[in-house]
């Protein structure tokens, strides 16, 4: 075991990524993700139900790799950005489904709307970083969710633009090394 209990961890945004996936008219699913976000987590292997998520983005940092549906998204239109900077899930409540898998149940603020939100989740390692010069302890896990962007007030486009949006996750953070 690497970690104590209760372990704070930082998430490292060089690490780590938020992803979305949205229909779009039935042809394909754009991709994007956000590149501003931060947050913390705990983390304890000996009682994974204490643990607990903040994941913050940065609602301006919406980026899809085409400038004016970049300037689109961060509109009224969608993620209003102007009025609401910022998308937060705090987690509420982690129940494990297996010895690396579990739920992650949480709430999530979006155009200042606040919905329940369950990810599937796998920890993917938690070990010491393999630089000994790097004294940090390193924990990585994936998530997989889904919100319907209608019941946040975000109904632009519909139905051609799909109103499911799926969330990946897929995070990094840093917590000293126990004595340190």
């Amino acid at each position: 075991m690497y970690v104590a209990a209760a372990t704070t961890f930082t998430i490292d945004p060089d690490h780590s990524s938020v992803l979305f996936r949205v229909d779009h008219l039935g042809y394909a699913k754009v991709v994007g993700l956000f590149l501003g976000f931060g947050g913390q987590f705990s983390f304890d292997e000996a009682n994974p139900a204490a643990s607990q998520v903040e994941l913050v983005i940065e609602a301006t940092s919406v980026f899809t790799r085409q400038h004016d549906r970049d300037q689109h998204l961060r509109s009224p239109d969608f993620f209003n950005a102007q009025e609401f900077g910022q998308i937060r899930f705090v987690g509420t409540r982690i129940a494990m489904t297996g010895a690396r898998t579990g739920k992650l149940t949480g709430n999530l603020t979006l155009l200042g709307v606040t919905k329940p939100l369950t990810f599937e989740v796998t920890m993917n390692r938690v070990a010491p970083h393999p630089d000994p010069r790097k004294q940090v302890i390193v924990a990585g896990f994936s998530a997989r969710g889904a919100v319907k962007r209608s019941e946040f007030g975000m109904t632009y486009g519909a139905p051609g633009i799909g109103d499911v949006v799926e969330i990946w996750l897929e995070i990094e953070g840093e917590a000293p090394l126990p004595g340190d």
